[in-house]
């Protein structure tokens, strides 16, 4: 479906420069299968998933078709103490992918959402047990989850924080990842598990007992791709466990097999009290999140309300919207029959053979790659993230769709790709790079 228009001024884009954007817009019109196509009728081959949204690829008829039959039947019902069946079906099918007792699931409409819901979820868990005192929450530089007010300030990506004051009270960060001593690792790093030790210095400091929850990417994405030294996973959940913190794993971008396993917290068998996810739980048909958590979390926070009370005071106006719980069910189901999550498992080897393979070229200053996730940095130019505001144009005209963070080019690609997809994002991604 196509909207005319020669008038661009009144939508304002996220993350844009919105004037730059409306004097050389690059509109996008249709996406089938791993392309686009641009308002000029280019074709871009979609290295980056959508924005790691859309791994079955784009416009699946299975899924327009479910939405299409439920909007026919029920296009909307309030949410606060109705349901509809859809929304227990998807729930069901959450569990049976999530690891450990994560039973039970809370739906919301974005990451950010879902981050806030997660950390509502861990304040309150501790303040029903009568430990109220837990109300600080420990994040990680460089971390992205979201642009909530509870998101930016566990996160630690600076532009998306040094504007908007302080932000929720009582965070800490723990240092990111990377160390110098990293560059052009393959998986995970062999250095840096000490860098968990960042949590127990807080517990030392603050107190144990006053941290209410730790919340990490298992690979933190947007960033840049940073992946964790082999043992630190494993130490946060120690030091959690041993100051009875929740671990908290933000897989926005990590689940639904970007990984080659059901989420990060699968890959790195690392067992998490709270998983934060989207993006692909619909392929990115329709707006919509979830937070799966344990058992003990859910029946501490339920058992607490009086029988006939609200036990969780939060929730959406579009929680568990009828239309995204049937996009997300049609969606898990291709994942399912179709074997994605094995096979974005195959393609990792000749996905990280390609990309470490533009080692060479003299721009690139460092790789990091794991499943189908990876970040590529390039020497900057000048200001820091001057050659990357460069790159989303040079790369939309070269026809592939990428993402810059900064001077790091995100690479992301979807799991229906075949190997010659691949060799056609690699041979545009190292033509444009190769220039700088």
């Amino acid at each position: 479906m196509r909207y005319p228009t020669n008038d661009l001024e009144h939508h304002w884009m996220p993350f844009s420069s919105n004037k730059d954007f409306k004097k050389e817009p690059r509109l996008i019109v249709e996406g089938k299968g791993v392309h686009f196509t641009s308002h000029h009728g280019k074709e871009l081959i979609d290295a980056v998933s959508g924005l790691f949204c859309s791994p079955a690829g784009h416009s699946r008829p299975e899924i327009a078709e479910a939405v299409y039959e439920q909007l026919k039947e029920m296009s909307y019902m309030p949410p606060f103490q109705h349901a509809h069946p859809a929304s227990f079906e998807l729930a069901r099918r959450v569990k049976a992918l999530a690891p450990g007792d994560l039973d039970y699931t809370f739906f919301a409409n974005s990451g950010s959402e879902a981050v806030e819901t997660a950390l509502k979820m861990a304040l309150l868990y501790h303040r029903v047990r009568g430990e109220g005192q837990r109300m600080r929450l420990v994040g990680r530089e460089r971390g992205y989850h979201g642009v909530n007010f509870a998101g930016f300030s566990v996160g630690g990506m600076v532009k998306n924080r040094e504007m908007y004051g302080l932000g929720v009270p009582g965070v800490l960060h723990m240092r990111h990842t990377w160390t110098e001593e990293q560059r052009f690792s393959k998986g995970q790093p062999e250095n840096g598990a000490e860098l968990a030790d960042d949590l127990q210095r807080f517990c030392d400091l603050h107190g144990g007992d006053t941290i209410a929850a730790c919340i990490v990417e298992p690979v933190a994405g947007s960033t840049g791709c940073l992946i964790p030294p082999k043992g630190y996973l494993e130490r946060l959940r120690e030091i959690c466990d041993t100051h009875g913190i929740l671990l908290i794993m933000d897989e926005v971008i990590c689940g639904f097999g970007r990984l080659g396993s059901n989420f990060g917290a699968t890959r790195f068998d690392v067992q998490p009290d709270i998983i934060t996810m989207a993006k692909a739980l619909t392929n990115g048909s329709i707006p919509m999140a979830a937070v799966t958590v344990s058992d003990k979390i859910y029946k501490t926070i339920t058992d607490a309300a009086p029988e006939k009370g609200v036990d969780f005071f939060h929730g959406y106006t579009y929680s568990a919207h009828p239309a995204a719980c049937a996009a997300g069910i049609a969606a898990l189901t291709i994942y399912e029959e179709e074997g994605l999550f094995d096979r974005a498992k195959q393609l990792e080897k000749p996905f990280l053979e390609r990309l470490y393979a533009l080692q060479d070229l003299s721009v690139v200053t460092d790789i990091r790659g794991i499943g189908l996730l990876a970040g590529v940095d390039l020497a900057p130019d000048g200001n820091p993230g001057a050659r990357g505001y460069q790159a989303v144009r040079d790369f939309y005209e070269a026809g592939v769709m990428t993402k810059m963070t900064g001077d790091t080019l995100l690479i992301a690609p979807p799991f229906v790709s075949t190997e010659a997809d691949l060799d056609r994002m690699f041979e545009l991604i190292r033509g444009v790079i190769s220039k700088y």
